[in-house]
């Protein structure tokens, strides 16, 4: 018998933006293996030489959707291509397209972005901002449309830290409609050159286009049974569909990942700090659950009411710090080592931020240098300072966001649960307070080590990479003694000058 929320989704036609991203591959694994959906149809962006249908087909051999194809080994037949792209003026959608989506679809999931942080402004405000309203006029064109959920993110309004469920347009400088406006009568260098002036306390280009597409649908989608979802950083799979599963290497994870390989050893970072992580399972489930609570309460909303806002964040009683992040990366190096480190994994936080240059100089560019130089030697390619030099510039566009901490407010989203059958809550989870981070930990460790490293979770592999962990960590400690002793030596040579 079909639960509240695959009921729902039974024979239905559903619209996914983002289809090829880290969430949308798994929301698309969650509706077919769970529910029976008629069809999806996702907005892929054609590739030149590469025909959309076929890179449908390349997700049979993806990891993610394992478990799916042996359960249901048609089940990717359901998923339907339609040729777009979110940086076109009209979503790149052809006519016959477009007729046909308005036709069929009744549920909308919009989760196209670029998450990139340096985004150029002209770019981000096009696939970020402008595809949201056009996504929305295209909704209004959908005869049969039960719900619309708008992927936002939970830092839409990080220049606060304290965030309600709510829609924040006094924070911006100018109004979407204004922005929007600007766009169409400015070249993109000029617009880009406005970044400063535009973006006003937000951090980044992402953060800012993100709070500019909310304030779109506050003021264009009135009547729409439409609703904004907000998580957090979104990290590794907990459970499903693999545990530890990740295809991308940002954030949180290329950290874990820097350190894992002993590349990252210093970074700003206060440990003291909340990290705002959420596994990627945990968002699909909560994407899911309120596309069927818009449905559920769209007939009932007048056209004057404000769109509800779901945030999925850690909750108060199940608080995770970026020191406890850390140590639980750390205490996982003997259980699955990596067999392609470069120095024995540790990682040092420092907050003052003049002084990460100084510090980052010797844990990070000089012994760079010595390694590129014996790269060089055995006549193969330097590569490593090149390597810090995009570390250094990724953790200064990541530091703002590693060195304070944000409270988000869920009460939406813990009334979403409560809703919810009991059966619904075990198949679509997504309680943040059950969560083991220790546990996490240890399965995202895994997941990185397999995905992200290419490394088989064989035994073999895993004694390959203890041998040299064990080997590593000798070295480590002998440096640091000697280190030590060069230390001692010059403070004693100091104070016989002194004497």
């Amino acid at each position: 018998m079909d639960t509240d929320i695959q009921r729902c989704f039974r024979s239905k036609t559903v619209f996914l933006t983002g289809a090829t991203g880290f969430l949308g591959k798994v929301v698309i694994e969650k509706l077919l293996r769970t529910t029976e959906v008629k069809r999806i149809y996702v907005l892929i962006r054609p590739k030149r030489g590469v025909e959309i249908q076929e890179r449908i087909i390349t997700w049979s051999k993806d990891a993610v959707f394992e478990l799916l194809l042996k359960s249901k080994p048609e089940a990717l037949q359901r998923v339907w291509p339609i040729a777009g792209d979110c940086l076109d003026t009209d979503l790149g959608i052809s006519e016959k397209d477009r007729r046909l989506l308005a036709s069929e679809v009744q549920i909308v999931i919009h989760g196209a972005a670029t998450v990139r942080f340096n985004e150029p402004l002209h770019v981000a405000l096009a696939i970020n901002t402008r595809a949201t309203r056009l996504m929305i006029q295209l909704a209004r064109e959908m005869r049969q449309l039960e719900s619309f959920v708008h992927v936002s993110t939970a830092f839409s309004n990080c220049i606060i830290y304290d965030i309600k469920e709510s829609f924040y347009p006094e924070h911006l400088s100018c109004s979407s409609d204004k922005v929007l406006s600007m766009t169409e009568l400015m070249s993109d260098e000029l617009l880009d050159n406005m970044e400063s002036a535009l973006l006003g306390s937000f951090p980044n280009t992402y953060t800012y286009t993100k709070a500019l597409a909310e304030d779109v649908i506050l003021k264009e989608a009135g009547g729409l049974p439409l609703c904004i979802f907000r998580p957090a950083v979104i990290i590794a799979a907990h459970k499903e569909p693999i545990s530890g599963w990740i295809d991308n290497m940002y954030g949180p994870m290329a950290i874990l990942f820097g350190v894992a390989r002993g590349v990252l050893r210093i970074a700003t970072i206060d440990p003291t700090a909340e990290a705002s992580l959420v596994p990627v399972d945990y968002c699909a489930n909560m994407t899911l659950a309120c596309s069927w609570r818009t449905t559920e309460d769209g007939s009932g909303k007048s056209s004057s009411e404000s769109p509800t806002i779901y945030q999925l964040a850690p909750s108060n009683e199940n608080r995770l710090t970026h020191g406890e992040f850390i140590q639980h990366a750390l205490d996982g190096r003997f259980n699955c080592p990596l067999t392609k480190m470069i120095w024995y994994p540790f990682l040092h936080c420092i907050t003052t931020q003049w002084l990460y240059p100084l510090v980052a100089f010797f844990y990070h560019t000089l012994p760079a240098y010595f390694f590129d130089m014996a790269l060089w030697l055995s006549g193969r390619k330097p590569r490593l300072v090149k390597v810090y030099q995009k570390i250094h510039k990724t953790l200064g566009i990541l530091g703002p966001f590693a060195c304070k901490s944000w409270n988000f407010d869920t009460r939406n989203t813990d009334q979403l649960r409560q809703l919810m059958s009991v059966e619904d809550r075990r198949i679509y989870y997504f309680d943040m307070v059950s969560l083991n981070w220790k546990e996490y930990f240890l399965h995202a460790l895994r997941g990185m080590r397999q995905y992200l490293g290419n490394e088989p979770p064989t035994p073999e592999s895993i004694a390959q990479g203890m041998k040299l962990i064990k080997r590593l960590k000798l070295l480590h400690h002998i440096l640091q003694f000697f280190l030590c002793c060069v230390a001692a030596f010059v403070v004693l040579s100091l104070v016989k000058l002194v004497l």
